[in-house]
């Protein structure tokens, strides 16, 4: 089995979900000639090459080579004709093809490549950017045990990863943790904009907000206790937490919750029957 420091990886698309992981995987000890990556924007090619030593390319067929993994990192509306572009060259190699596209199904690359294609979906997350990102994956038969350990050393280049046994569990991953970072900002934004409300200045509100987001999701991590308990701990009897606790259940706020998940989910479900 190869090491990851010894794979060939070329990047199809070299956007911002591309950059985070070539700066992830360069940060793992790749070497910037490991690495190869395709777009058509040549102020994006030059941006990749200027910020990471990658050599970049306008034509997604001139980067192959023997590659291990291809990374499809382009916008699912235009996948199949990238992917059906690039098919014989997929072909030849053999290679792995990892798909960050959000709602191209397995089935949907196997068409447009090959059947015989090892191939994994991800759904990732945009705090993929900063490192911290959280992705969701699926693969097809053809992927091997050593393939997937290569996914694996791939993506948690840029955060964690975990594989779900079928494909439908990914529009689950879009809704839980792919659109999650935006639900977290908005409960954010709607704490910030109370306490300025209620009296503090709006840097004050807006530090004090980011850090008890920060500081609860790294004692979550790291705690022994699970959610549930790391609640009941912070919430005393007739205190000041229990009291915003009851305003929130008094307006049925796991309904909302589950409510906004199951349509993300749905949407998601959708979303994969459109770009079929």
């Amino acid at each position: 089995m190869k090491k990851l420091t010894d794979l060939k990886v070329r990047f199809v698309g070299a956007g911002n979900m591309a950059t985070s992981l070539i700066g992830g995987l360069l940060k793992r000890g790749f070497m910037p000639s490991q690495i190869t990556a395709s777009d058509p924007g040549g102020h994006q090619r030059q941006v990749v090459t200027e910020k990471y030593g990658v050599q970049t390319f306008g034509d997604n067929n001139a980067h192959f080579g023997i590659p291990d993994v291809v990374i499809l990192a382009v916008k699912p509306q235009i996948m199949k004709q990238v992917a059906m572009d690039i098919a014989n060259s997929v072909i030849e190699t053999n290679a792995l093809v990892i798909s960050i596209a959000a709602g191209i199904k397995i089935e949907h690359l196997e068409k447009w490549l090959s059947v015989d294609t090892a191939i994994v979906r991800t759904m990732p997350n945009t705090p993929a950017l900063i490192g911290e990102g959280a992705t969701g994956l699926f693969a097809n038969s053809n992927v091997t045990k050593q393939q997937r350990h290569l996914t694996e050393g791939i993506m948690d280049s840029v955060g964690i990863s975990h594989w779900v046994d079928e494909e439908f569990k990914i529009d689950v991953v879009t809704a839980l943790s792919g659109s999650g970072p935006a639900y977290f900002f908005l409960f954010m934004e709607y704490m910030q904009k109370t306490a300025i409300e209620l009296g503090l200045k709006p840097e004050v509100a807006a530090k004090l907000t980011e850090q008890t987001a920060l500081g609860s999701a790294i004692l979550a991590q790291r705690s022994a206790d699970d959610i549930t308990v790391l609640r009941q701990k912070v919430t005393s009897p007739n205190g000041t937490t229990e009291a915003a606790l009851k305003s929130f259940e008094s307006n049925n706020f796991e309904e909302v919750i589950k409510q906004a998940l199951c349509a993300a989910n749905e949407r998601s479900i959708q979303l994969s029957k459109d770009f079929s």
